[in-house]
């Protein structure tokens, strides 16, 4: 069940407003009630000063009937403040005392008790009066009930408490207006988000009359809004690169096949048909396998069979591997550096050939590859780089993106689908690395690393592949370079990455 936001920020202020009300109210109830019992024992003072004087003119026992008859008539009929006089002389006592539990005291003597008897609750004040001329000695006490009190606080405390209900109410009607009114912008962003489509991904949301709580917010909505955009753009890209490559073959294989069945043909004949078929049936055969494999390494799949090698020589072997390529670019590479890592041999030599396929393919006849294996703080980087044009930022970024191509012709698309780097980033990631790209000084370098084995590098590392550690000293020997970089050329065609 969606709950409304503007319900429940108003159930939330409602609910503190009725936390401030009933403090407020608790804080109150407090200070009337202190009030009270202060004018509470104030008249009591009063009281029991007038009684004091009356009870100081009984000195002989005619005037002590006179100040008796007074204190009755000061005795109110309800009893909410009673008299009473004891003393040695049983003609001079007027009253009965209040007695029963104290429950609470004050300095001056004052008390509050509850009678025993049953009743109101009574404050008591205790006067004495020394005796006088033939007058004994007294004890005055006079006590008021908290009848009045009880019944004012009691009338303030529902009081309160309706008001602080009604209160309270009025604030959730109230806050529920105001927060709908002030939900306005995000009922507007809502219905602008509603109106993005696969027809129109261009809008974006309107952010100048947004409020600060909500501008961030949009601007990260819009900021996805702009990688899906792209994703969708180079997802379109893809699929009509695909049905152009997956539709060449198909119809050459249909051409072929309605050819070869239009008579009757030699066996030499139906052979070259059949290779040819076979050749078409190998392309779409790759793009399949790299598809899946990508799929595969979405779901978080990882490098299996680890083995510890020499990445010298697992790059000095592909780079054997890419003889014909190389020689018929008429470029050559250069190896530096080595470091012992665990990886599968078999993904990580894909990954090499796939940087140095994209080398070859943009160099110029005469350049040279340099491949570099730079040793970092946890991982081992592979770097490959050429001479070539510069890359624009823009396109820098999403040079590792699957089904992304820098141009936007299908050039040499029997080669290349645009999915070689991006197989070279889910291998580096299969593996714990990560792939970069930089554009500097006319050189634009492709690097992808692998996690470190903890091991330090080997002496000789080309010594791990013997084949390949001698077809680099030939070719070195020849050129005269040294033992620290290998030069490679092709020696044969027809091998492939």
């Amino acid at each position: 069940m969606n709950r409304s936001i503007a319900r429940r920020l108003a159930l939330m202020f409602a609910l503190v407003a009725l936390f401030v009300f009933t403090l407020v109210g608790a804080g109150l109830f407090a200070v009337l009630r202190t009030q009270l019992e202060s004018h509470l024992r104030e008249s009591l003072d009063d009281r029991a000063q007038i009684a004091r004087l009356i009870c100081n003119h009984g000195l002989t026992p005619e005037k002590w009937r006179m100040s008796r008859e007074k204190l009755t008539d000061m005795t109110p009929h309800d009893r909410s403040t009673v008299y009473a006089v004891t003393s040695i002389e049983p003609s001079y006592n007027y009253g009965k005392p209040i007695e029963g539990t104290t429950v609470k005291t004050w300095p001056g003597g004052y008390a509050r008790v509850k009678p025993a008897g049953g009743g109101e609750d009574m404050l008591t004040t205790t006067v004495s009066i020394p005796g006088y001329s033939t007058r004994p000695p007294m004890q005055l006490q006079v006590a008021s009930s908290y009848l009045p009190n009880i019944r004012t606080m009691r009338v303030f405390g529902f009081a309160l408490a309706a008001l602080s209900a009604l209160g309270s109410l009025a604030v959730l009607l109230l806050s529920y207006s105001v927060t709908r009114i002030g939900l306005a912008p995000l009922t507007r962003l809502t219905r602008d988000a509603s109106a993005v489509s696969p027809n129109n991904r261009s809008q974006r949301l309107n952010t100048a009359s947004l409020p600060h709580e909500l501008n961030d917010l949009a601007n990260s909505f819009n900021g996805a809004l702009e990688r899906l955009d792209g994703a969708y753009c180079r997802l379109e890209s893809f699929n009509a690169d695909v049905a152009h490559e997956l539709r060449t073959p198909v119809t050459i294989l249909i051409g072929q096949t309605e050819v070869a069945l239009t008579r009757n043909r030699s066996v030499d004949d139906l052979r070259h048909t059949l290779q040819s078929n076979l050749e078409e049936f190998e392309r779409m055969r790759a793009i399949i396998n790299d598809m899946l494999f990508l799929a595969r390494a979405d779901q978080g799949e990882r490098a299996t069979g680890l083995m510890q090698v020499s990445l010298a020589a697992e790059v000095a072997h592909t780079l054997e591997f890419l003889e014909i390529p190389l020689e018929e670019a008429r470029v050559h590479a250069r190896l530096h550096g080595d470091a012992v890592a665990h990886v599968n041999r078999s993904l990580f030599g894909r990954a090499c050939a796939n940087l140095l396929m994209n080398a070859i393919q943009h160099c110029q006849p005469g350049a040279e590859i340099s491949v570099r294996i730079v040793r970092e703080a946890e991982q081992v980087r592979i770097e490959v780089a050429n001479p070539g044009e510069p890359i624009e930022p823009a396109v820098l970024e999403h040079l590792f993106d699957r089904f992304y191509r820098a141009e936007a012709s299908r050039t040499n698309s029997r080669e290349n689908h645009g999915l070689g780097l991006a197989i070279v980033k889910a291998i580096a990631e299969m593996h714990r690395g990560s792939v970069s790209v930089r554009s500097e000084n006319g050189v634009n370098t492709f690097a992808f690393s692998v996690a470190d084995s903890r091991v330090e590098s080997v002496a000789q590392p080309l010594r791990a592949n013997a084949p390949a550690n001698a077809a680099a000293n030939a070719v070195n020997t020849a050129s005269g370079s040294g033992p620290a970089s290998a030069s490679y050329s092709s020696l044969a065609k027809g091998k492939s990455a």
